[in-house]
């Protein structure tokens, strides 16, 4: 197979590309700009092309299929002479599909969680060393790539994001994966770009379920109200799994599965917070599904530590501990700092969030934020005004910013520097740090932060 990809360098693309690069396809690619580690990673392999920037001369007859990145745009004179030669072009997750249709296909959906819950599930499956296909939306420890394709596996486990599929193909990516087995783990509204009302968000949840293949299963978190009326409302032939958090203790900081019918097992985790717990219980359903056994699951569950940016350990001491999350939308606010209160219900939370995203720096979704943040002791928000600008968005303020947030509890920063400063003056004994954005407080080096703190 030859196939060429526009705007390699993107995160999901350049992991498709190493992997059909290991399945023994001619792959080819370009881009305007490519960062770190796209960079590195293809010039590893003799991936990365020879020069940036389009070029119609990449696209040719002998072409098998055309794969086309979100970073591109319609006018892209490589699509278009690939649509003028009537080459087979697909979207990333069309692709994906072509890739594992004839194979037992895990597809992970949500608002929230979604990165965990397929990052679990494939813990367990390579714990026990039951080879599969998989496209998910972190780096895993353990996992070379973030998207792998082969011949030989039979099962895919795949995220399904809800965000648009490319530039020609404006259906949610989610749509495209045709599940086997899916998982549906929140639903909470965002992306409000492309998805300007809830209900309008809701209904490509309704159409996720309802594209699962007959007599396919279903797992759904039941505590949240909109995936259950969804899940409850999808086609009769689907088998349904309802979740909610399992049994639990916490001890000294330690997260630990307890079991009413086995009074002397228990299961002692690296993760904690009531979303994780849910999220590994979803997990589990769906390693049932593939005949893993409960026993199996928590054995290896025992040893996952998380994905990137999921609650992860920054650093820590006896007084202490930096966590960075991935965190940005209201709901996923509300359930970060819970968990790290509860975790830790002797020690005081000083949590900041950066807003970044479309959503979160446009003025009328600034009110869904409201209370988000109340459970924590100090809560810092910072925006920069220069991502407002290059967002093209209608300028922000700190009071509306303050007054959308709610409490007496916050502040509002717009200076980076200014933010490590205040943070680098407070005595954290007995107290943690939480860091959450979707990007990094423009440039801030969280391990070094980290550092600075708990020495």
């Amino acid at each position: 197979m030859n196939v060429h990809l526009i705007a390699i360098g993107g995160s999901a693309m350049h992991n498709m590309a190493i992997a059909m690069h290991k399945k023994g396809f001619t792959v080819t690619g370009s881009d305007d700009e490519i960062f770190e580690p796209s960079k590195s990673r293809l010039a590893k392999l003799n991936l990365l092309p020879a020069k940036e920037g389009w070029d119609i001369n990449n696209i040719n007859s002998g072409l098998d299929a055309v794969i086309l990145g979100m970073h591109a745009r319609i006018d892209n004179p490589e699509l278009i002479k690939a649509q003028e030669l009537g080459l087979k072009i697909y979207s990333y997750p069309e692709y994906i599909y072509e890739q594992t249709k004839d194979k037992i296909r895990v597809v992970v959906g949500g608002s929230h969680g979604k990165t965990t819950i397929t990052a679990m599930i494939l813990h367990v499956l390579n714990f026990h060393k039951i080879d599969c296909d998989y496209l998910v939306g972190a780096q895993l420890e353990g996992f070379d790539t973030m998207v792998k394709l082969t011949k030989e596996a039979k099962i895919a486990v795949i995220e399904g994001d809800e965000y648009l599929s490319s530039p020609i193909d404006r259906r949610p990516k989610f749509h495209l994966y045709k599940p086997s087995i899916a998982i549906l783990s929140g639903i909470a509204w965002d992306h409000i770009n492309v998805f300007p009302t809830f209900d309008f968000y809701v209904e490509q949840f309704q159409i996720f379920v309802n594209q699962i293949e007959q007599e396919g299963s279903l797992v759904y978190c039941e505590l949240d109200k909109e995936v259950k009326k969804v899940s409850e409302a999808a086609r009769k032939d689907i088998k349904k799994f309802p979740y909610t958090v399992p049994k639990h203790k916490i001890e000294n900081g330690i997260t630990i599965l307890t079991f009413d019918e086995l009074p002397a097992a228990s299961f002692q985790l690296e993760i904690f917070g009531d979303h994780n717990l849910m999220n590994l219980n979803g997990a589990r359903l769906v390693c049932n599904q593939l005949k893993i056994s409960d026993v199996q699951f928590y054995e290896a569950i025992q040893s996952f530590k998380g994905a990137a940016k999921r609650l992860e350990l920054v650093k820590r001491n006896n007084v202490t501990a930096v966590y960075k999350d991935f965190a940005h939308s209201p709901s996923k606010l509300k359930a970060t700092t819970h968990a790290v209160k509860k975790q830790f219900p002797n020690r005081k939370l000083i949590a900041c969030m950066e807003l970044h995203t479309f959503s979160s720096l446009t003025e009328e979704f600034l009110k869904e934020y409201r209370n988000s943040m109340d459970l924590a002791d100090d809560a810092i928000v910072y925006f920069n005004q220069h991502t407002i600008e290059h967002k093209k968005l209608k300028p922000i303020t700190e009071e509306q910013v303050k007054n959308a947030f709610g409490g007496n509890n916050i502040r509002v920063v717009t200076n980076s520097d200014k933010l490590q400063e205040e943070l680098l003056k407070i005595n954290f004994e007995n107290k943690n740090l939480l860091m959450m954005s979707s990007g990094n407080f423009d440039g801030i080096d969280f391990k070094a932060l980290g550092e600075k703190i708990v020495k």
